[in-house]
């Protein structure tokens, strides 16, 4: 039986939902807080960067267009067709590559790797999440550095909502939230409407991580350091933090 996130129909169905106008709007913001946090003084240019769980391609287009070499990978081919008609229209070339980050490994070959908008924590065990890593480690060159933004528990805690309803994309989307566990993670059930009813219907577990469990996975994994930020400006992740960001040197 596969994983939920391996199934293509969820993921076409639900893009419009997830990725609406002001994911896109923030992307070229997103990708300029990741070089301003990589901070390690060299140009775009003499960057190869690693976009591990690509999706879309929001973020590698816009990485792409500050002229670093960028290589997408992604499980979900029509993600990566869409990915690469963004980066057509973009005027930028980038590796498009379909494969699962459990097992996708180029050694010693990216300067930089992203994972950006919680695309971590789909596996059902710990083990599965800590060989993404290590592959992502493992792919880096020395001194390289892997940032990952996520939802984080605390952040989970401190926000969580049993569910609520908005209209996007042309559907009334209703939503409900319940703790798996010991809030190790966070079942989401999501339900797309039209005029004529109910047009979707799919529910999904996610695993949560403290911000302090997932520098311990990431340090395990074969990273030396791990800092960790409440967004892109290195602000601290505290009781106001907008995410959780966490920057890994190899």
């Amino acid at each position: 039986m596969n994983d939920w996130f391996e199934d293509e129909r969820f993921w076409v169905q639900y893009a419009p939902i997830m990725f609406d106008a002001p994911r896109w709007a923030e992307a070229p913001a997103v990708a300029e807080g990741i070089l301003k946090l990589v901070g390690d003084g060299r140009k775009p240019q003499d960057l190869r960067i690693l976009d591990a769980g690509c999706g879309l391609g929001r973020i590698a287009v816009e990485l792409a267009a500050c002229g670093a070499q960028v290589t997408g990978v992604d499980l979900i081919k029509p993600f990566l067709d869409a990915a690469a008609d963004a980066a057509f229209a973009e005027g930028v070339s980038i590796e498009w590559v379909q494969a699962d980050l459990r097992h996708f490994v180029r050694p010693a070959a990216f300067d930089i790797a992203v994972n950006m908008y919680t695309s971590f924590g789909y596996c059902k065990t710990v083990e599965e999440d800590a060989q993404i890593l290590r592959n992502i480690a493992q792919s880096l060159k020395p001194n390289g550095c892997f940032i990952l933004e996520m939802l984080g528990r605390e952040i989970a805690v401190r926000d969580f909502t049993a569910g609520e309803w908005f209209e996007r994309a042309g559907y009334t989307v209703l939503t409900d939230f319940s703790v798996e566990g010991a809030w190790e993670g966070l079942r989401s059930h999501w339900q797309l409407y039209t005029k004529e009813g109910l047009k979707a219907d799919h529910t999904f577990v996610q695993r949560l991580y403290a911000a302090t469990e997932l520098r311990q996975l990431m340090l395990s994994a074969g990273f030396r350091s791990v800092e960790i930020y409440g967004d892109f400006d290195r602000s601290s992740y505290n009781e106001r933090a907008r995410t959780m960001i966490l920057a890994a040197r190899k």
